[in-house]
Parts: C-alpha cells; structure tokens; sequence
C-alpha cells in the first residue's frame, strides 16, 4: 500500500487546524461540526492500522522514510507496530469524543480551543508513530504549547499556577530527552530509534549506560508521572477544561510510558534491570505511586481531584509490570522459560493498562465535567442521594467506577491482573505491597463516590443551597453519545481482552525474542 497512511492519521489534524484558522471566527458552529465530523478520518484510517497489524503485530508496518535533514542524519521515519496502533485508536477516539462534546460545552473562543486542540492531537500522533529520535523529540514538544494554554485560557481559578507547573516540569524532562538524545547520536551515529536500539549504546560502560538510561527515565517519569515526579498533574487536571483533563489523562500519560517501552527497555536493558532487580529503585518508586496515589484519593473530597490522583495510582501498576519485565533479565541463569513468561504477561499487563486506563479515566472525566457543568460544585460532601435522581448518570458512573477499580468482567480487571501475574513470580515482594493499590481503590470509589454521591436520601433544601438552586437533569443525549463508545469498550474489553492483547503479545514476544 502506497498510501502514506500514517503520515494521514498524523497530519489531518494539522490540516484541520489550518481551515478552522480560515473559517471567520463568527462561524462558531461551522468550526465545532467540521472539526467532529472530519476527526473521523483518522480515526478511521487508525481502526483500520489496528485490523492490518494483527497479522503480524511485532513488526512495523506502514514504513516511511525520507531523508530531512542529510547533514546530520535526521530522517523523516514512521512506522507502526501493534503497540502503535492500539496508541493510536485511543488517541483518535479520545480527540474525537473531545471535540464533540466541547460542541456543547465550550462557549467562548472557540476557534482557538479547536485550533490548540487539533495542534496537540498532531504532536500526540506523531509520538507514537516516530521511529526517528529528532521527528519524536519534535513531536514530544508539539503538545506542550497547546496543553499550557488549554488550561491557561479555558482553565479553572488557579489556572495560571497549573498551566506554569505543567510547562516547567514538562520542560525540564524534555530537556533531559534532549542531552540523552545527543548522547545516543554522538554514541551509536544514529537517530533511529530501532537501529540505535540494536546497536545498545554505551553497552561496554555502565556507568555513561545508566546515566543515559536515567537521563531517558526521569523525562518519561515526570510524563507518567511516577513518584515524586507526580506533583504538577493534580493541579493540571483540577484547573483544567473537561477535555483538557480527558486527553491528559487519556493519552499524554501514555506518552511517557511508551516511551519507557519504545526507548528506555530496548535501549538500556541493562541499567533497567540493575535498577529494577538489583538496586530496586524503580519498583519501590512504582508500589509508593500505587499505595500513595490511592490513599490520598481516600482523602480527597474534590472529586475532580480524587480522580487526578487516582491516575497516579493506576499508572503505578504500569511503571510495575514494566520495571518486572526489565528485572526478569537479571535473574540469575536468565530465570529460565518461566521467568520469560512472566515478564512477557507483566509486559503485557502494563501495555494494556494504557489502553483501559486511558478510555477508564477518560470517562470519569468526562462524568466529572457532566455533573460540575449542572451544579458548579465538585465537593463530594455537597451531593448525596443523587441515584434516584440521575439513574442513568448513577448506572454509567457505576460502570466506569467498577472498571476502575478493577472489576472483574470490564476492562481494568484485566491489564492488572497480567501486571501482578508477572511481577508475582519476578518480584513477589513489591507486587504484594501493590495489591494494597487494588484495596484502596475499591475502597475511594465504593465510599467517596457511590456512597457519598448516590445513595441516602437526596436534600432538596441542601442541593438548592449548594448548587444555588441548580436544574436536577439527568444525562442529556450529547453527554449519553459521548461515554457509549468508551463504556462499550470497557464491556467488550473486560469480556474479550485478546481484541487489544493479542497485538501487545505479539510486541512483547518480539521484544523479548531481541533479548
């Protein structure tokens, strides 16, 4: 197939960005449908990825490459494996879901909000399609400028203060990447990220290995954000839009952590595993953002909050299942076929719980930005007994709070489930604290949002005083169209995972076979 497809799923979005920049900004409801509808292209042509590559998921596929910039070897290079592609549904559903639902939500400047948003949704595609050190670095850094602005324009109160945070702890990684990127060029005198990957730079000198390795890991952990790197993303996701918290949670977390996959595992092997069976640093850091990230949700009583750092709770479970997977290779004698196997399935585990987590958090997001547009409080203590006032919201927030905490017949079950499969028989230890992660969650979901939100009986007298005598509606048709997609794949999920897994395996296999 001749057809650029990935270089269209990349740079529609730009291109979209550039009408609506043409469309008179009077023609509001022009800019908000032509985004929507057209956002459907690359959505389509990512489904469409996602059915080729499942006949061989460990490999590229849809290869581009052109020479950019000869002088210093830079090569405009893309391809997708099974990884990718999964990335890449989510990424396009996620925008998509977005600019529909800022159709009925984002009243003022507009065409700014649909031009930064189309901008960012550019440089997240182009992260998980970049093969070439420089083209992803670019990448990297195309979705910062819109992200400080989606928060500082359309933010809440304290929108500046988060906006800044977000931008300086973003940048300060970015510019570790940087001098790590430099390092592996001046190393390897390459900027492909696969070749660079094969020829393991530094491998003869451990000490330039693991500098570089953790020069690589702080950029990606401030992006997960693992523990303590985690601080600025409660304040990003309270202060900013719906959306902007949707596609922060649902896809800019995941860049750092498939950068850990893509990058960071591949390349640095070894320091990866020294650091993760022998000086146990990165497991200790991945079981603290599990159990803190859930106990500070057991205290928080904004719910926008509470859900903030619950990401930094469930992407814990990813920095584990990855950090198990990279200990396996310092097992004494190899750990044998066993060991590979639970480092493929924790693998797998951490890989899937990007895809769940991302369409999980999404929707509680989403769910958050539903109730807050009626009531313009996001105190927990301000509601109660609103399940037999909002049935059809309370049925959907069950659904999306179960598969958060890891219910078993949706989707969360089972990325955790493979990530504690794994690392139990590497490092039985950390993963024993990690199941505390578990008991927590069911706890803050069960107490802080189902009881305190919906059951008991509902005031009148108080929900007047409180939301300043707020319409009590339940889910309109827009909010309804906008969570069916994402609570269905939480269904199909949690009942057949092997619809994402089959093509994580294939790319674990393949990475572990390089090994």
């Amino acid at each position: 197939m001749n057809f650029p497809v990935l270089s269209a799923i990349t740079f529609t979005p730009l291109l979209l960005a550039l009408i609506v920049l043409i469309i008179p900004k009077s023609k509001e409801n022009w800019i908000r449908w032509a985004t929507t509808i057209l956002s459907l292209i690359p959505l389509a042509l990512a489904i469409y990825i996602y059915i080729v590559v499942q006949a061989d998921p460990g490999k590229m596929h849809f290869m581009e490459e052109y020479s950019w910039i000869p002088a210093i070897d830079v090569y405009y290079r893309m391809g997708v494996d099974g990884l990718s592609a999964i990335m890449l549904v989510l990424t396009t559903l996620l925008s998509t879901l977005c600019y529909y639902y800022a159709i009925y939500t984002i009243k003022n400047r507009v065409k700014e909000f649909y031009f930064l948003f189309l901008i960012l949704q550019v440089g997240m595609s182009g992260v998980f399609v970049s093969l070439d050190f420089i083209f992803f670095y670019v990448f990297w850094e195309i979705g910062l400028v819109p992200m400080y602005l989606l928060i500082g324009v359309w933010g809440g109160e304290r929108r500046i203060y988060a906006s800044i945070k977000f931008f300086l702890y973003t940048l300060a990684g970015s510019m570790a990447m940087l001098l790590a990127i430099i390092a592996v060029y001046l190393e390897t005198g390459t900027f492909n990220i696969l070749e660079a990957a094969a020829a393991q730079p530094f491998a003869g000198n451990f000490v330039l290995s693991a500098v570089a390795f953790w020069a690589f890991f702080i950029a990606f952990a401030i992006k997960v954000p693992i523990f303590p790197f985690h601080t600025w993303l409660p304040d990003a996701h309270t202060e900013a839009p719906t959306t902007g918290s949707v596609i922060l949670a649902g896809v800019l977390l995941k860049l750092g952590a498939y950068g850990l996959i893509r990058i960071v595992l591949p390349m640095f092997p070894k320091p990866f595993a020294y650091f993760s069976y022998n000086v146990p640093i990165i497991p200790i850091l991945a079981v603290i953002s599990i159990v803190y990230g859930a106990l500070v949700c057991m205290a928080q009583w904004d719910l926008k909050r509470l859900i903030a750092y619950s990401s930094v709770s469930h992407m814990g479970y990813v920095t584990l299942g990855i950090s198990a997977a990279a200990a396996s290779l310092a097992l004494p004698g190899g750990g044998g076929p066993e060991a590979v196997t639970s480092a493929i399935i924790g693998l797998n585990g951490a890989s899937l719980q990007l895809f769940t987590h991302g369409i999980i958090t999404g929707g509680l997001f989403f769910l958050v930005g539903m109730i807050y547009d009626r009531t313009h409080t996001r105190q927990i203590k301000d509601y109660g007994g609103l399940g037999s006032k909002l049935p059809y919201y309370y049925g959907i927030v069950m659904v999306t709070g179960f598969a958060s905490l890891g219910l078993p017949g949706l989707a969360g079950f089972w990325s955790e489930f493979f990530v504690f499969r794994g690392a139990f028989a590497i490092m039985p230890v950390y993963a024993a604290i990690g199941v505390l992660g578990i008991v927590f969650t069911a706890a803050y979901i069960l107490w802080k949002i189902v009881q305190f939100i919906f059951l008991g009986d509902f005031d009148q007298e108080k929900w007047d005083r409180v939301t300043h005598n707020a319409e009590l509606t339940d889910m309109k048709t827009f909010e309804k169209v906008t969570m069916w997609p994402l609570v269905i794949l939480m269904v199909l999920i949690g009942l057949y995972p092997s619809l994402v897994v089959r093509l994580l395996n294939g790319v674990s296999t393949a990475l572990f076979g390089n090994f």
